[in-house]
This record gives C-alpha cells, sequence and structure tokens, in this order.
C-alpha cells in the first residue's frame, strides 16, 4: 500500500507510482468516489468539447466555400 500525508489544507500528494499506474500528469483533473468507505480515485476524460478551440485554423473559408467544396465531393467516392 502506498501513503501521503494529509496536509493542514487537505491536500495529499498521489504517489508517483499511482500516477503513472493511472495516467495522470500536471494539470491533470483526478475525481473521487466514496464507495463502501472507501476512497476510488480516478482521472477525469477529457471530452471532445473541452478541446474545442485548442486548434487555430490557418486560413477561413464562407459558407460559400463549404457548399463548394460539399457539392464538389458529391461525385466522387
Amino acid at each position: 500500500m502506498k501513503t501521503s500525508l494529509v496536509t493542514t489544507k487537505g491536500q495529499v500528494t498521489i504517489p508517483a507510482s499511482v500516477r503513472h499506474q493511472l495516467g495522470i500528469h500536471q494539470g491533470d483533473r483526478v475525481g473521487f468516489i466514496s464507495e463502501g468507505g472507501k476512497i476510488i480515485i480516478l482521472p477525469v476524460i477529457k471530452d471532445i468539447e473541452a478541446s474545442f478551440g485548442i486548434v487555430m485554423a490557418t486560413q477561413s473559408a464562407t459558407l460559400n466555400d463549404m457548399e463548394q467544396a460539399i457539392q464538389n465531393r458529391g461525385g466522387e467516392q
């Protein structure tokens, strides 16, 4: 069993071996589930909405450009 001290602020350090096993990295979120007198710690899975806006477009397209591209691809398979 791995152990950790609780600080005056109620914080604990997750041991490195546990972080590695769970794939938890600096800045990640973890969730806590209380079950039968035990606490389960799980990494919070990032969903696609959380990633929205990370990638920036290098150029923009008008609605007309997109409709034209859809029409052009419509005849291809």
